[in-house]
């Protein structure tokens, strides 16, 4: 499987040359602290746990002055070099936000040894690489959607005659977005069960209508670079949010939902299908956590109307400021937190590694867990069709602007594409200023 994602991005792996400070890792740093500014969230807690045994380690300290989702925790960096106060060092860090922040992370190839670099799929480290410097080191979570359903819905004798009566065909997961939407409205019974689910806010809404633009044959910028999702295409796309909301096959509060909020939603044993990432897939399965455990089916995302499936990634990671007065530990601490043991310990419950060896040790713990094996045969699937987002810097900013357009048309403020064309108005100006139009 790591093979297949190693030609998730493009690009070559590019390294600097030089020799590592810190390579006998994890070093000593007595009387150092690491101020860091992390990204929180049910499925990336259970990493941070680590720390204190890298501070014993070491001799060094780790002070989180902030811990927040990622869209908080981007306003908050962008606020810090705005006021010129980036008096931190290590950052959480995604590769569709790291090309907003070109010149405030420093270059890990200087700081760790190669070989340890090197033992990264190329494809993630590439895509953390930007302007020749490794400005992010990936954690276990590289990021694609697939699809988590409720096994026990299409087992249901009286559902499966009902569904054939009504549409004339078989109740199986569905294979095409057309097909989940149907099963949505189908399974739907408002206000207590709900057919699907999405987040509707921030880069997530506009993020899903890209890979489902993507799905449908269009395309978000064109080969000039200007917005061009207001077509056809990104009207079906839309159409397709809208449609669900309208027919209460999601839940009312859907587009104010971000991640943990679908995690929690689908684990509560309130939705039918949910289109998710890997690293929910031991929370949803434990019954400690989730009351579908032990009735959670896990299939490739589904295609659009184009023939293509949908594939929206990236990966998180961490980063050391250049501004950071004690590199060599904080970047200790970012070689720490992606080590083999912390991706064995993130990828134990379903986020995807991203170091060679610990894929091998993934598949090979898999063997005894057949739920572990469907999980990683979906998501080896949805890594084929894999894409990041454009590779601009105004992505997050164009995000931004966009995504108040398409609860718009969710919320039946505006049709799918005045809300669109408007988007793309805005879009267009942000790019214009900025120089790329």
């Amino acid at each position: 499987m790591y093979r297949l994602l190693s030609g998730v991005a493009a690009g070559a792996l590019l390294m600097a040359s030089g020799a590592a400070f810190a390579a006998d890792l994890p070093g000593k740093f007595p009387g150092v602290t690491i101020d860091a500014k992390l990204i929180g969230g049910q499925q990336y807690e259970k990493l941070y746990e680590r720390i204190g045994e890298w501070e014993k380690a070491t001799g060094a300290k780790v002070n989180v002055i902030s811990k927040k989702n990622h869209f908080d925790l981007d306003k908050e960096i962008k606020s810090d070099i705005a006021s010129n106060s980036i008096t931190w060092c290590v950052g959480s860090n995604h590769t569709s936000f790291a090309p907003q922040y070109p010149g405030i992370y420093t270059d890990l190839a200087k700081l760790l040894p190669k070989e340890e670099i090197d033992a990264f799929v190329p494809a993630n480290i590439a895509a953390g690489t930007l302007d020749g410097k490794l400005v992010m080191l990936p954690r276990a979570q590289f990021d694609v959607s697939a699809l988590y359903y409720q096994k026990s819905l299409y087992q249901d004798e009286a559902k499966k005659k009902a569904y054939k009566e009504k549409y004339g065909e078989d109740l199986a997961p569905p294979d095409t977005f057309d097909e989940m939407a149907q099963q949505a409205e189908f399974f739907a019974s408002p206000p207590d069960f709900y057919g699907t689910q999405y987040a509707g806010k921030e880069e997530a809404i506009n993020g899903r209508f890209y890979e489902m633009l993507i799905a449908d044959g269009g395309e978000y910028l064109d080969k000039d670079g200007k917005p061009a999702f207001n077509s056809d295409a990104g009207v079906k796309a839309l159409d397709w949010f809208v449609k669900l909301y309208k027919a209460k096959a999601v839940p009312a509060g859907t587009t104010n939902y971000l991640w943990d909020d679908l995690g929690q939603g689908f684990a509560s044993g309130t939705v039918a299908i949910n289109l998710d990432w890997p690293g929910w897939a031991g929370f949803f399965n434990d019954p400690k956590s989730s009351k579908v455990a032990g009735n959670v089916g896990v299939k490739v995302q589904p295609k659009g109307s184009s023939g293509k499936r949908s594939g929206w990634s990236g990966a998180h990671g961490f980063s050391v400021t250049e501004n950071c007065a004690n590199k060599e530990a904080a970047a200790s601490l970012v070689w720490w937190l992606t080590n083999e043991d912390s991706q064995k310990l993130e990828a134990a419950a379903g986020p995807l590694p991203t170091r060679t060896k610990v894929w091998e040790w993934d598949l090979e713990q898999a063997k005894s867990d057949p739920y572990k094996t469907e999980v990683l045969q979906a998501f080896q699937e949805a890594a084929k069709n894999a894409f990041p987002v454009p590779q601009t810097p105004e992505w997050i900013e164009i995000s931004n602007a966009v995504y108040p357009e398409l609860q718009a048309a969710i919320l039946g403020d505006k049709t799918s594409k005045q809300a669109l064309d408007d988007a793309a108005a805005k879009a267009t100006q942000i790019l214009q200023d900025a120089g790329k139009l």
